[in-house]
């Protein structure tokens, strides 16, 4: 498993949750605002010490997502969560946020540094091994999510998939902490950890660690995945 950097959490596998209001509240069975949903799933989240939690909701327009960044600024206040901005440099360099998650085709992470604070988190999204060789090789990033691993129902059927192979191969060829990301469950755990990735990024696992509104076992089932991805 890789060190993780410096602006990274030390010492321990790395975990992050990306947010989607939509897939949050069907969960939810419906009937409560959407933005409120995801706020209290970023303040769940900090309160059970997830590392980062990505903010990717790309069709809310600039003033909803500046608000909603703020809101899960202010929830994680005082805790180790570190909150990041799916694709929108702008806004997280405006409203304070801890960093920029790019995606694969957005701009170099060496640009961002240019612009940046020095602690600013900068990751990027890659799809294969040559994206990930060619985005460590620019310089500038914290880390990488790859995949998509395995099927998910954020991604269309028949989307390219990696598997643990190519994560494996990922791993070898960056220089920075890897997270996995697509369909990863409690039970793929111990193989994102065999492939020697960082950690892994989510949308479904931390939803489905809801077993009410209140999240009642949000900080036990973390913390059972970080003790599965430490083992061995």
């Amino acid at each position: 498993m890789h060190v993780v950097g410096p602006r990274l959490p030390l010492g321990r596998p790395v975990l992050c949750l990306v947010s989607n209001r939509r897939r949050l509240v069907a969960s939810l069975g419906g009937g409560v605002d959407s933005i409120e949903a995801v706020v209290a799933q970023v303040r769940a989240a900090a309160e059970a010490d997830v590392d980062l939690v990505q903010i990717r909701e790309p069709d809310l327009s600039d003033g909803q997502l500046v608000n909603l960044v703020a809101s899960c600024l202010e929830v994680t206040q005082d805790t180790q969560t570190r909150v990041l901005v799916n694709g929108r440099l702008d806004i997280a360099l405006a409203v304070g946020a801890a960093g920029v998650h790019l995606r694969s085709d957005s701009i170099a992470a060496c640009r961002v540094r240019e612009l940046a604070p020095a602690s600013f988190l900068v990751g990027r999204s890659v799809h294969d091994v040559t994206e990930a060789r060619e985005a460590v090789a620019a310089g500038g990033l914290d880390y990488l999510i790859y995949g998509t691993v395995r099927a998910t129902v954020s991604k269309p059927v028949g989307h390219r998939l990696s598997g643990f192979t190519g994560l494996a191969r990922a791993v070898q060829v960056a220089d920075v902490p890897v997270l996995a990301i697509g369909g990863i469950t409690e039970q793929e755990l111990p193989m994102v950890r065999c492939a020697g990735a960082a950690g892994f990024a989510a949308i479904g696992v931390f939803i489905n660690h809801q077993v009410s509104r209140s999240y009642s076992e949000f900080r036990e089932r973390t913390s059972q995945a970080r003790k599965i991805l430490s083992t061995g």
